[in-house]
This record gives C-alpha cells, sequence and structure tokens, in this order.
C-alpha cells in the first residue's frame, strides 16, 4: 500500500489536543505492532480557535470565567480536563498559566518548521510548545519564548523572521469539516474518523474502521 496520510488538527491552547496528541501517539505504535506493512504519516494541521485575543494576551482566569459563565464551571471543566490527562499521562499544570495568549505567532512558526524542519524537529517542537503553555505556565504567544524554543530544536532562528515579522497576519489554519469549532479532530486522507480525546483503543478502533471503509484491501476479512 501506499503511505497513508494521517491529519490531526490541534491548537496550542488547547488541553484536548495535547491529550489527543499523546493518545494518538499510543493507537500508532499499537497500529505499527499489528499491522507492520501499514506505513502512516501524521500531518499536524494548526487551527488558531480564538484569532480574536489580543496579540498581548487576556487574564487566563477571567478569559475562562467569561468564556464558561463563572467559576463554578471553570472548576468542572478543569476537573475534567485533569482526569482526562491523568488516564493519557499527561502532565498538567494549569494554575501556572497567566494568560491566554494568542497563538498567531505560535501556530506561524510551527508552520514555517514543517517546512524547514526534519520529523524529529517539527514534533520535538510541538511537544515543547505545548509543555512551555500547559506545564510551564509561559507566554507562547511571546516571540522571545517562541525562539528559545526553536534553538532548543537546533533551528535557525533567522529562518523564522517572516513567521516573527511584527504586524504578521492572523493564522487561522485550515478549515476541514467541522474543525472550525472542533479540535482535535483526526482524519485519514482528508476524511474525519474521530474527534476529541479518545482513548488510544477507541482512536485504534476508529482507525481501523476508516482504513475498512477507504481502503478494504488493507483489512482482510
Amino acid at each position: 500500500m501506499p503511505t497513508l496520510n494521517l491529519d490531526m488538527t490541534f491548537d496550542f491552547i488547547c488541553p484536548w489536543c495535547l491529550i489527543g496528541k499523546r493518545n494518538l501517539d499510543v493507537a500508532l505504535r499499537l497500529l505499527a505492532r499489528q499491522r507492520p506493512e501499514l506505513d502512516v504519516r501524521v500531518n499536524w494541521l494548526g487551527l488558531q480557535l480564538l484569532p480574536q485575543i489580543s496579540m498581548e494576551g487576556e487574564p487566563f482566569a477571567e478569559f475562562y470565567q467569561r468564556r464558561l459563565g463563572g467559576k463554578r464551571a471553570v472548576r468542572a471543566r478543569m476537573g475534567e480536563v485533569r482526569r482526562a490527562a491523568e488516564g493519557a499521562k499527561v502532565d498538567l499544570d494549569l494554575e501556572r498559566i497567566l494568560t491566554m495568549p494568542n497563538t498567531t505567532y505560535a501556530h506561524r512558526v510551527f508552520q514555517r518548521a514543517v517546512h524547514v524542519g526534519s520529523d524529529n524537529q517539527k514534533v520535538q517542537l510541538l511537544e515543547m510548545i505545548f509543555r512551555a503553555h500547559f506545564q510551564l505556565g509561559e507566554g507562547i504567544g511571546n516571540r522571545d519564548t517562541l525562539c528559545r524554543l526553536l534553538r532548543a530544536c537546533d533551528f535557525n532562528v533567522a529562518d523564522f523572521d517572516d513567521a516573527l515579522a511584527d504586524g504578521a497576519r492572523q493564522f487561522i489554519g485550515r478549515r476541514v469539516a467541522l474543525a472550525d469549532s472542533s479540535v482535535p479532530m483526526f482524519l485519514l486522507e482528508g476524511r474525519a474518523f474521530a474527534l476529541g480525546g479518545q482513548s488510544p483503543e477507541q482512536l485504534l478502533a476508529a482507525l481501523y474502521r476508516a482504513l475498512e471503509r477507504q481502503f478494504p484491501e488493507a483489512i482482510p476479512a
């Protein structure tokens, strides 16, 4: 079979995207053990959910209280996120997040990294931006922070001048089906097969169903 393209939409401010990314990693390791002949290439499709946030960001607690309707709703949502993160063995330190960032620069930098970096570099950068936000509470809308992360991934920061230029246009990203409001979304050859923070086993089962629909010759009867 030819290489299969598996896409995942994400935004760096979405905890379900980090959880989904880690669960996808596990699902693909399981797939590789069960079906080693299948060659799957993962493409990370950035999607900016909140381009309206100011470039300086907004106070995190106030933003979520306003968005969800109060402190009680925020506590309930954070509890849900923490439980899902624990199940996926994802470390989160939500109390360290003081600012809800605008992710324009982060997405533009990552998009450029996809074109100039190796597979290992782009995955490392993806993980490091997620970690900076969700574990360290760093400002991923800040260009100095992004330059430091690029150097940590052995990128030449000069290659990112356009992505980090003053007045950079908003990064919205590729729109896929329901992805305007739904990340993470998982697609096989452009067709959605799963959505949200599903477990590795759920993702693997959904991927097998997608393979059976789209590539029946790949799945023995």
